[in-house]
């Protein structure tokens, strides 16, 4: 027996609907020697996705299992993100074998405590195959996702009250399926599904924005949903649109549709997957929302817009960062020792950096000239379904 047929391998995963890329994958895992599939159970894809699993647990137990390049699988003991890690403990491989989309710092450190060998493979599909994940096989779901760059907290009016001022969000296809509670909008994406069975209407954008806003928050409710949330998602490209004081829709917006522009962020904008916020995380405690926190916030909005427009990466940056750093004097609770310690492991990679959504988790956006390795890539949706 060769020394490389007595290596374990373990990969962990959902393979919910089985493709080719998961096939190409299993295969290439597979070469690093006897390949340990964990697979998360139902009630994983449901805390981590906000939805039901298509093929249930027993069913894709049985499919992975007649691979040939599959030496063995087991349902994950665990939940959440981690749920393989009492199994790999267990398991003790040689290897822990991730995607690009499945990395996160977090696993990394585990395998090097528990020394582990860590490899990050791309997403290369075989031969002349497209590229797959679960994400494109469910045409059901191509409502897109958004991604906040700047200013953003402006769209709660007790945060507008103290000043007025600008948010800039990107609408983002679903080429990936982003995590619950994790600053995506995905709760906000769930009632676009409820309202419009999966595909955004033929119909103004700017009037779908309002159409989802109001939806999203019934009559009552009590802690409204910022409307940044609903237009992200239904207005197409970059969009900043301006607050007044105290207000809950704004007043004016502006868009950039130009695909120079767009691209030029697109191949700055990287991402590293965290974890999804704790069910019991309150950001609005111990807040600072003060005049002066504000301004600074909208100021920051102000001059990310301006570096967007004519892509310098200076500019731009220097509001990005500044935007995070104004949230977070407002919102302390965004950090904690666990995201610190990430952002520092980055630090020195990014030109800036922030947290997506409330922060406390979900996943770290950074600015780069530079390849970042194992990064999340976004696609910024340019179509607009009206036209």
């Amino acid at each position: 027996m060769s020394e490389k047929s007595r290596m374990k391998v373990f990969v962990s995963g959902c393979f919910d609907i089985l493709h080719s890329g998961h096939i190409a994958f299993l295969k290439e895992a597979s070469q690093y020697g006897y390949l340990h599939v964990g697979l998360g159970s139902d009630k994983t894809i449901y805390d981590l996705k906000g939805r039901k699993s298509i093929n249930s647990e027993d069913e894709r137990l049985y499919m992975l299992e007649a691979l040939s390049c599959v030496h063995k699988v087991s349902i994950n003991k665990g939940s959440g993100i981690l749920d393989f890690l009492e199994d790999m403990k267990t398991l003790k491989p040689d290897f822990f074998i991730v995607n690009e989309d499945g990395h996160t710092p977090e696993k990394e450190k585990i395998c090097k405590d528990l020394d582990i060998d860590y490899k990050v493979l791309k997403r290369i599909p075989h031969a002349n195959l497209p590229v797959r994940s679960t994400t494109s096989l469910r045409k059901e779901t191509p409502i897109p996702y958004r991604i906040d760059l700047a200013g953003t907290w402006i769209d709660q009016p007790y945060v507008s009250k103290y000043h007025p001022g600008w948010a800039i969000t990107a609408s983002i296809e679903p080429t990936i399926e982003f995590n619950e509670r994790s600053g995506m909008a995905t709760s906000t994406r769930k009632k676009a599904i409820e309202l419009w069975n999966y595909h955004l209407p033929m119909e103004n954008p700017e009037k779908l924005a309002k159409i989802l806003f109001r939806y999203d928050n019934d009559p009552g409710t009590k802690d409204v949903s910022g409307s940044q949330d609903s237009i992200g998602i239904t207005m197409p490209g970059i969009n900043r649109f301006f607050y007044e004081k105290g207000e809950y829709w704004p007043s004016k917006f502006e868009t950039i549709s130009d695909p120079s522009i767009i691209n030029w962020l697109e191949e700055r904008l990287f991402m590293v997957t965290l974890w999804p916020r704790a069910a019991d995380f309150v950001v609005l405690e111990n807040t600072n929302v003060t005049t002066e926190n504000v301004r600074n916030l909208t100021l920051a909005a102000e001059l990310s817009w301006e570096g967007l427009k004519n892509k310098d990466i200076k500019v731009f940056s220097k509001g990005f960062s500044e935007s995070f750093n104004a949230q977070v004097a407002m919102f302390p609770k965004m950090m904690n020792d666990k995201v610190a310690r990430v952002i520092d492991l980055h630090r020195d990679k990014a030109l800036a950096l922030k947290l997506s959504g409330a922060g406390g988790g979900g996943y770290l956006i950074l600015i780069s000239e530079e390849e970042i390795p194992n990064a999340i890539k976004v696609k910024i949706r340019i179509k607009d379904y009206w036209i």
